[in-house]
């Protein structure tokens, strides 16, 4: 379930299960505010909710706002809306995932030093971006036979003639395990794309038409109001979509591990300094995260939009309007725009707040 109004799987208030796109439709302007209405129109324009991933996620990208219009007009069952889906990923402890495009280096040289790999790559003189969006498209259309076979002749390859990448043969064993040596996921994601091991407060930003594929991990995720989705990889081959589509669709940004990490920054919102902000490089939200230890207090000054609050451990109060409210773990609220909300811990309290001005 989404923590938000999008009208497939939305938020419901949980005392009268009136949903929350129904609650804000009756209450734009109060609950929404005037930029953001002005904006993204009389909608929430952001989607967080928690992800428990114990098996890797579909390969995927999310189409850019043309596509996504695109797509939708031609087929609005299984393209629901016209807008795009960048989104975040904050790790809650250790989290593996593949993001992103590795240094085209790393890539080159194994493409070009490993037999094995040499038959998926295009007649170029330059190993550039069309030769890398040419190699993922020769991969996802290989026979099950030959990506198997191909695994089978990577695997013997000795660990040294891998370089700083010899973490492929240690993962590739996983990736199988869970799908199957068929699966293309498998090659796509260990020779083209960043492998990253975060931690808790670690996070990443993945753009529109950006490859991504969630290995492992509890995160919070939070992404533009959208529920649009291209899948190759990590699926069976019966719900896997159009390759020529979802390749022709990748853009080459980020091009290493450290362009897709989200750093932190101070934020001013915060009255105590108990809270620091992802700021992705995005319209649509930023995500607060404050920390406090058993006693302690943390105000959060009133926001000129909606915000989605939500506790991921520990327990407290939240008080707005007057009101006070227990808080604890997976206890969510929606916050109405030129809120102040405070914050009390009775335990250690994790608090996020995806919001929008």
């Amino acid at each position: 379930m989404w923590m938000g109004d999008y009208p497939i799987l939305p938020a419901k208030d949980l005392k009268t299960g009136e949903e929350l796109h129904q609650i804000v439709d009756e209450n734009k302007e109060k609950l929404l505010g005037k930029t953001c209405i002005e904006k993204f129109g009389g909608v929430v324009p952001f989607l967080p909710k928690i992800l428990s991933i114990a098996k890797a996620l579909p390969l995927q990208i999310h189409p850019n706002k043309q596509l996504s219009e695109q797509l939708h007009k031609e087929n609005p069952d299984k393209f629901p809306d016209p807008n795009h889906k960048p989104e975040i990923a904050i790790a809650l402890g250790p989290f593996e995932v593949f993001a992103g495009w590795k240094d085209q280096s790393d890539i080159q040289s194994l493409f070009e030093e490993l037999e094995p790999l040499k038959k998926f790559v295009p007649d170029h003189s330059k190993f550039d971006h069309e030769a890398l969006k040419q190699i993922c498209l020769n991969i996802l259309k290989t026979s099950d036979q030959e990506t198997a076979k191909t695994q089978e002749e990577l695997a013997k390859i000795p660990k040294e003639k891998y370089g700083k990448q010899g973490y492929i043969l240690d993962v590739l064993p996983r990736l199988q395990k869970q799908y199957s040596k068929e699966d293309p996921g498998n090659l796509v994601t260990l020779l083209t794309m960043n492998f990253l091991q975060l931690s808790a407060g670690d996070a990443i930003y993945v753009p529109a038409d950006a490859p991504h594929a969630y290995l492992s991990g509890d995160i919070v995720e939070c992404m533009a109001r959208s529920n649009n989705v291209l899948n190759t990889g990590f699926c069976p081959r019966a719900d896997r979509d159009d390759i020529e589509l979802f390749t022709s669709a990748l853009t080459f940004g980020p091009h290493n591990a450290e362009e897709v990490k989200l750093g932190t920054r101070k934020t001013d919102k915060s009255v105590n300094g108990k809270t620091s902000e992802y700021a992705p490089p995005m319209s649509e939200f930023n995500m607060l995260k404050t920390s406090l230890k058993d006693g302690e207090k943390e105000t959060i000054k009133a926001i000129a939009g909606p915000s989605v609050v939500f506790a991921t451990s520990g327990s407290g109060k939240l008080m707005a309007d007057g009101e006070s409210h227990d808080l604890r773990e997976g206890y969510i609220f929606f916050v109405g725009q030129g809120v102040e909300v405070k914050y009390e811990a009775s335990e250690e309290l994790a608090i996020y707040q995806a919001y929008v001005e």
